[in-house]
């Protein structure tokens, strides 16, 4: 489950990525473009520490493209050029925010998602004591999964940040589609609807390496 704070950003993660994304060599649009949100998921980090959030987003008359986003509390190392920026949680405090193909964290969450079948994790606020779901705006489903045997990914030893991302590690090797679009679906594979995007396209895949 992700816990999620009822709290103010500044600057917001729209605006982190509107001076982030066009300088990108996937992004399909102009620099100084006002973004809107299409929708986000999440997956769970087991220790709390790291926030997971995937963001799709794109101009209102433009492709949509798709942002793994960690949330760390302290810069991670050696990974400078994945930053986005950092932003101040009205409850949390100062968080470094990074494009989430770099990061370790994301990777095993992404791994596990896909080979073991979980999806996406269900979001909740905390209302005096009790828990309130908040709905999801993307609908994720898994197909091809259920080796419930995911390997420990270890490390991220390469990331090609293309219009498909492959992110390398010790164990597995994943791709993450930065303007998801209709596609076939081949193995195990993260697939994704949204307001706008009623049919399921892919998102992401994996495989043992």
């Amino acid at each position: 489950m992700a816990l999620l704070h009822r709290a103010t950003l500044r600057p917001t993660k729209l605006d982190l990525l509107a001076a982030w994304l066009p300088g990108r060599p996937w992004f399909a649009g102009p620099a100084g473009v006002d973004l809107v949100s299409r929708g986000a998921y999440r997956f769970d980090d087991p220790t709390g520490e790291v926030g997971i959030e995937t963001m799709l987003v794109g101009a209102a008359d433009g492709p949509v493209h798709q942002v793994p986003l960690t949330y760390r509390a302290a810069p991670l190392h050696a990974a400078d050029e994945w930053l986005v920026g950092t932003t101040e949680h009205s409850v949390l405090g100062t968080r470094w925010v990074y494009d989430a193909c770099a990061d370790p964290v994301y990777a095993a969450a992404l791994a596990h998602a896909i080979l073991a079948g979980t999806g996406q994790a269900e979001q909740y606020f905390e209302v005096d004591g009790r828990r309130e779901v908040r709905e999801p705006t993307v609908t994720v489903v898994v197909s091809d999964a259920g080796d419930a045997a995911v390997p420990p990914v270890g490390a991220v030893r390469r990331v090609v940040d293309e219009d498909a991302a492959l992110i390398s590690t010790d164990a597995v090797e994943l791709v993450v589609v930065r303007r998801p679009g209709a596609a076939d679906a081949a193995g195990p594979t993260l697939l994704g609807s949204w307001n706008g995007q009623p049919m399921s396209v892919p998102l992401a895949y994996a495989r043992k390496r």
